[in-house]
């Protein structure tokens, strides 16, 4: 394993002191004593289709400027937020301390359990369905994913789609799964 390869050391309060930290206010507290043991993947883009700009990081904060899309309208009410955000460049950012529940799973269900947000992890790709991802954003989503599994009971990595079947459909069917398998993890 190289010096590139190390995983990202998560603290004690479930942060990553090495990655650019933007605090979102769109969190709960987890209900006592629940472990994490679901990472769901996303997939975001503001506007839709639109990269390489800070409309995410902007969405999450609530601080989201309707005049710059007709888009924006439709979505300036949400309060969402994730955990981390990997951008297309392999940018990694988290909003939310994994001890936390971020809001990015909304009304779904995971082997019969309900509620994703209160046991998961949300990891948002800038991307979209019809779009490929980056390479970079594999590799820091690969590396992410061992330092969390490292770190807490997560059992599962699921995308949007599979906790939310009919209402999601991220990340999409250009997102490849071979990848998250346990041979990489």
């Amino acid at each position: 394993m190289t010096s590139q390869d190390k995983l990202f050391r998560i603290d004690e309060n479930g942060y990553l002191p090495q990655v650019t930290q933007i605090e979102s206010p769109n969190y709960d507290l987890r209900p006592s004593k629940q472990t994490i043991s679901l990472v769901v993947i996303h997939s975001i883009s503001l506007p839709p289709n639109k990269f390489g700009n800070s409309h995410i990081e902007d969405f999450f904060k609530n601080d989201l400027d309707i005049s710059q899309h007709a888009y924006f309208k439709k979505i300036k009410d949400l309060k969402v937020s994730s955990h981390f955000l990997i951008k297309r460049k392999g940018e990694l950012i988290q909003f939310v301390s994994c001890l936390k529940k971020a809001w990015h799973a909304g009304e779904s269900v995971w082997k019969n359990k309900k509620n994703c947000n209160d046991f998961s992890i949300g990891i948002e790709l800038e991307g979209s369905d019809i779009i490929k991802y980056e390479d970079i954003q594999y590799k820091v989503l690969l590396k992410l994913l061992k330092s969390l599994r490292m770190k807490y009971p997560v059992t599962d990595i699921v995308g949007h789609s599979d906790i939310a079947p009919g209402r999601k459909t991220d990340p999409g069917h250009f997102f490849d799964w071979n990848l998250i398998n346990s041979e990489n993890l």
